[in-house]
């Protein structure tokens, strides 16, 4: 489950230096030709300019006045009259701006003066750009509010027949993080970080460390509930990834490697509703994990079960997978889809997910032209390899629910590719009553529907 400690590659050494034959000879002094220099030489890096305590216009330049040869002594001493009173000016100036200083009224806006907001700042142009800073404040901030709420959750496995390089009997141990939600001791995480595991560790920002336990696993994705025995512990705010949109910042908080705990990258959400294949690290089967949010703030090892934050710093995403065979693809699954069964969680109750029975593909463009529908939305129920799309026995049967209907609405909420039936069922309870409405034969029907409990096994 754990990468190895990466390596690292020492810097080949110097070439050792030549000593000249004609070390005798006159010192000589070269001036080769000057040569463009290649793309990657020609920036330039200006130092650090350092900013003043208040910034003031600048004052409009005095005339200069045409200055003749005086040779009169009477001359001579107007000049230095002149010269006396022009410092006299400035240093009663200096008095004035300390006095100004002193009574902080230089700190105060003028009355009437347009000030840079905290997301922008006014150019010499009149325009409005936006400010680097605000956005380092906002990855400060977050950090500081959510990394002790972070926790790294090292776990311990019974021996693995299949391995040839583990000895009979010998443990083997993974690593990820994990969201403190509840002060009580409840922590989410994913599911590949704990399946499995014999025994639990879990480690706070502040040092602390206690034994933990596998509350639940979820049965529709990659999350699972761990629980310790302690109250009092630091949370992290919990967000609404139903509002975050493409291009705005994402931070990511983890252990990369199991090392570097409580490591803080940034980016921004790349994409959303992304469809993933991964190897369930139990069954070595292939599953599919939907509707994720795409990011490209650094995710590593480790950081499987650390919050994905927005802004605010609150917690819009669980990170789960990295695109191996890529830089800067990682995915996260949305909040949403956890809440429930947190919810779930420190109500008591076993985490369970509503089960419909059927199998079906979310409509796109594509779908559409391959199956030929008349509608561009909505879940076709279909298998796509001639089995049956309708579970025998399950809810979607017993309500009605035939192969190639197209389920167009659940509970008035229409799904379309940003809210696939998948991800509408999590907001709902099993054995709840639900109206579907399906596109069958040209016409649409209202089904009622009492949701089933999803089995484990799927």
């Amino acid at each position: 489950m754990n990468d190895p400690t990466p390596g690292f590659t020492p810097e080949p050494p110097a070439p050792p230096e030549t000593t000249s034959d004609a070390s005798s000879e006159a010192t000589q002094s070269y001036a080769p030709v000057p040569e463009t220099p290649p793309t990657w030489q020609r920036a330039s890096w200006e130092p650090a300019q350092t900013t003043p305590e208040a910034w003031f216009e600048p004052a409009p330049a005095l005339p200069v006045q045409p200055v003749g040869r005086r040779t009169s002594r009477t001359g001579g001493v107007f000049g230095v009259v002149i010269a006396v009173s022009l410092i006299s000016a400035v240093i009663a100036s200096g008095g004035t701006y300390l006095a100004l200083r002193a009574s902080g009224t230089l700190s105060q806006p003028t009355a009437g003066a347009s000030q840079p907001t905290a997301s922008s700042q006014a150019t010499s142009t009149g325009t409005s750009q936006p400010v680097t800073v605000d956005e380092s404040s906002a990855i400060i901030t977050a950090a500081q509010k959510v990394s002790p709420a972070v926790v790294t959750i090292n776990s311990t496995t019974a021996a693995s027949q299949t391995n040839p390089f583990q000895a009979p009997g010998q443990n083997q141990g993974g690593v990820g993080s994990g969201i403190i939600f509840d002060s009580r001791g409840w922590i989410l995480t994913n599911r590949h970080v704990v399946a499995g595991a014999t025994s639990l560790t879990v480690k706070l920002k502040d040092g602390r460390s206690f034994s933990g336990r596998i509350y639940g696993i979820d049965t529709l994705t990659d999350l699972a509930i761990v629980k310790v025995d302690a109250t009092g512990l630091p949370t992290a705010p919990i967000g609404d990834s139903g509002n975050i949109q493409v291009g705005q910042l994402a931070i990511a908080i983890g252990s990369p490697l199991g090392n570097y705990t409580n490591t803080v990258t940034s980016g921004i959400i790349s994409a959303l509703g992304r469809t993933i294949t991964v190897t369930d690290e139990q069954t070595g089967q292939p599953t599919d994990l939907h509707g994720l949010i795409q990011t490209d703030a650094a995710i590593n090892p480790g950081n499987s079960g650390g919050p994905l934050l927005n802004a605010a710093a609150q917690v819009v995403g669980v990170n789960t997978a990295i695109a191996s065979s890529a830089e800067g693809i990682g995915f996260a699954i949305p909040i949403d889809i956890a809440r429930p069964i947190m919810q779930q969680a420190l109500a008591g109750e076993p985490l369970a997910r509503p089960w419909v029975g059927i199998r079906y593909v979310q409509i796109d463009l594509q779908v559409k032209q391959q199956y030929n529908l008349p509608l561009d939305q909505g879940a076709y129920v279909t298998s796509g390899d001639g089995s049956p799309a309708v579970v025998a026995g399950s809810p979607a049967d017993k309500a009605g629910i035939k192969q190639g209907d197209i389920i167009t609405s659940l509970e008035g909420i229409t799904l379309d590719n940003l809210h696939p039936l998948e991800d509408v069922l999590t907001q709902f309870a099993p054995g709840k009553t639900v109206t579907i409405e399906v596109y069958r034969g040209g016409k649409t029907i209202a089904l009622q529907l009492v949701l089933g409990t999803r089995p484990a096994n799927l």
